[in-house]
């Protein structure tokens, strides 16, 4: 689930504040009676020493996390980091042009050239596929936008895109794919 929360990234961390974060009624059982209970958290990758808060329903045998705004779904780091990394790509040109911006040879954990594309193309295309669904759900708002940051950026005048759309289809996450949405991928 979506946590509009008011942090950013290091203070997250520094504040603990999955700690305290608070669950307001199962997603599954609205009218309550589910038996709905804090299960934990579970560590997030990036950025460091972050953790997402979880909950148990156990009528529906399931949990439920609760994912701050400014964390990607599905992939590693905030939305801000893949946001960066997209843009790098359309101002270079393409994949390939902008490897050694977004993933330096010299860096202190070098991930190589193969590993970088794949990194590269496999954030460039869930943006894509969620620009894609947003135009198609706010077809109002959107139409005739093409499916990139910087027309995005051109329209909503302004940086922080990702962020921004995950709020505007905050009631449609559940159907939208990573890194704005919780959908899980077709075959897994």
């Amino acid at each position: 689930m979506f946590w509009k929360c008011p942090l950013t990234d290091e203070r997250y961390v520094t504040q603990r504040a999955w700690e305290g974060a608070v669950l307001d009624g199962c997603p599954f059982h609205p009218e309550g009676g589910c038996g709905l209970e804090r299960l934990g958290s579970y560590r997030r990758v990036e950025p460091p020493g972050a953790q997402i808060p979880r909950w148990w329903c156990p009528k529906q045998r399931q949990s439920i996390s609760l994912l701050p705004s400014f964390l990607a779904a599905r992939l590693r780091g905030t939305l801000a980091d893949v946001e960066r990394v997209v843009a790098m790509v359309e101002a270079a040109g393409g994949v390939s042009a902008a490897v050694d911006a977004v993933h330096p040879p010299d860096a202190d954990k070098p991930v190589g050239f193969v590993g970088a594309l794949r990194s590269i193309r496999r954030r460039v295309r869930a943006v894509r596929a969620a620009l894609i669904a947003v135009v198609t759900l706010l077809p109002e708002r959107f139409a005739g936008v093409s499916p990139t940051l910087a027309a995005f950026r051109e329209v909503l005048g302004g940086e922080a895109v990702l962020v921004r759309l995950r709020e505007l289809v905050q009631r449609h996450l559940g159907a939208l794919p990573a890194p704005l949405g919780f959908r899980a991928r077709a075959g897994g």
